[in-house]
């Protein structure tokens, strides 16, 4: 009798043990499952694209998009481009003050400043100098805006250069026509070889 309770109590005890790695095992796979996965498109940096890169460097210092694709030769042109609107902006900001500042003391009259007014203004009438004062501000807000508009175009410029250097522009992009011959019936024909970006060769041969 001892000996049957005994063997139960072992059965009983690997029985327990059993169903309590199995539970153990079961919780474990539950807790993996609900953690979330990542993808291998998140764990994965992603890869700017050049013209991203090109348009920002750009976007940030005029030029420097230029000096990320190699194109140095295009530096002149874009600060030359940019100097324009600032030439013009500062010139038109110093007449501007000038004219302002006559045509105040025009209308307040008041006499104690009338030196101070510009010789080339001194001739001018009250209206003239309003309609000179409108004028180059008008002319510096156009300046602003001409700047914008550069700075925005060789933000562009790099950004498109960015995006044809993954073009392929060289010889190796060709179409050659070359002689075949058939080999089940030895008739002559004509194939075409492409030549590919990815430096493949694609030949199309003629149907019969």
């Amino acid at each position: 009798m001892q000996n049957v309770l005994k063997v139960l109590f072992i059965a009983f005890l690997t029985f327990a043990f059993g169903e309590q790695a199995h539970a153990e095992s079961v919780l474990q796979e539950r807790i993996v499952d609900t953690v979330p996965k990542k993808s291998a498109d998140t764990t994965k940096k992603k890869e700017r694209k050049p013209q991203a890169i090109a348009a920002r460097r750009s976007a940030i210092i005029p030029g420097w998009g230029q000096i990320y694709n190699k194109k140095y030769w295009k530096l002149p042109i874009v600060y030359g481009a940019l100097a324009i609107p600032v030439i013009t902006f500062t010139y038109n900001k110093k007449w501007y003050d000038k004219t302002r500042e006559a045509y105040t003391i025009r209308v307040t009259k008041d006499t104690a400043k009338y030196d101070e007014i510009d010789e080339q203004l001194k001739p001018l009438s009250t209206g003239s100098l309003k309609m000179y004062r409108d004028e180059f501000r008008q002319n510096m807000d156009f300046s602003v805006l001409a700047f914008i508009l550069l700075w925005g175009l060789q933000v562009a410029d790099a950004a498109v250069d960015a995006h044809l250097k993954g073009f392929n522009v060289t010889d190796d992009l060709s179409m050659k026509v070359k002689p075949w011959i058939s080999p089940g019936t030895k008739t002559n024909g004509v194939s075409l070889v492409f030549n590919f970006r990815d430096g493949k060769t694609r030949t199309v041969l003629p149907s019969y």
